[in-house]
């Protein structure tokens, strides 16, 4: 082999190494390393017009792939949740979630037993959630009141951080954060709901992956939308103990057959 010939392997495999380590395109989290599938609602029910867990957990396992989520084993069991919330249009509305942590106790007992400084035997409470959304679900508007003196626990303190694709947060208040009017969007592109006399929201702020939002009051009522390629967002909040809707109809659980027909009258 000539001294020009093994250059010249050098250069290509130089080259080769250059281009393999090279950043993918959707290393940022906005973009998805492959498309995402949107599908109909009507992918998501049975035949009987029941919901479909097993078809919904799928896409939300093809969604994850398409980002390069891992799935660790504990997702492909009943901690990974699915809910349509009972209103049968679950590419519309609807989310998939697992609860990592959410736990409540006294300092010195159960997860601190080896506590015994000034707090012993007083309450703590804090959670670890992961929000999974498709391309253009949202979850229903809702709320979290403080109980006082039920559990001692006030109001759900929440922050979101969005990993991967991108998030309309849609609340009650103006913050700080530069949201702007619902009713300055498109009318092809307000939510699910909006103009119902139980609709609360009057503010919507764009949030893309590695930005995180919080609300500026605890108990004031929101909601998210995923954008076009869906969003996967982590929640890190204290105790989860009350969720309530602004919607009357809503309900925290999915469709029967039963429950569809009655939708449809």
């Amino acid at each position: 082999m000539t001294k020009t010939s093994l250059r010249l392997l050098l250069c290509l495999a130089t080259l080769s190494l250059l281009v393999g380590c090279a950043a993918p395109k959707g290393n940022t989290g906005l973009e998805p390393f492959s498309p995402v599938p949107k599908l109909a609602s009507s992918a998501f029910y049975k035949a009987d017009g029941s919901f479909d867990q097993a078809i919904a957990k799928k896409a939300y396992f093809d969604m994850m792939r398409a980002y390069h989520y891992p799935i660790p084993a504990v997702l492909k069991t009943d901690n990974l949740w699915v809910a349509d919330f009972v209103q049968g249009d679950y590419a519309k509305l609807g989310m998939a979630g697992i609860f990592w942590k959410n736990v409540e106790g006294k300092y010195g007992d159960v997860g601190a037993k080896a506590y015994k400084g000034d707090f012993k035997n007083t309450n703590y409470g804090y959670l670890g959630h992961e929000i999974f959304l498709l391309p253009g679900q949202m979850l229903p508007e809702h709320n979290h009141l403080g109980n006082g003196s039920k559990k001692g626990f006030g109001p759900k303190m929440e922050t979101w951080h969005i990993r991967h694709g991108s998030v309309e947060f849609f609340g009650e208040h103006k913050g700080e954060a530069g949201e702007t009017p619902i009713s300055d969007m498109p009318e092809s592109e307000k939510p699910w709901g909006y103009g119902e006399k139980w609709f609360k929201s009057k503010y919507v702020k764009k949030c893309v992956a590695g930005e995180i939002y919080s609300l500026n009051d605890p108990e004031s009522w929101h909601f998210m939308r995923a954008g076009k390629n869906g969003a996967i967002v982590a929640e890190y909040a204290t105790y989860h103990n009350d969720v309530k809707f602004s919607d009357p109809n809503m309900e925290f659980g999915n469709s029967d057959a039963e429950e569809i027909t009655k939708l449809k009258k």
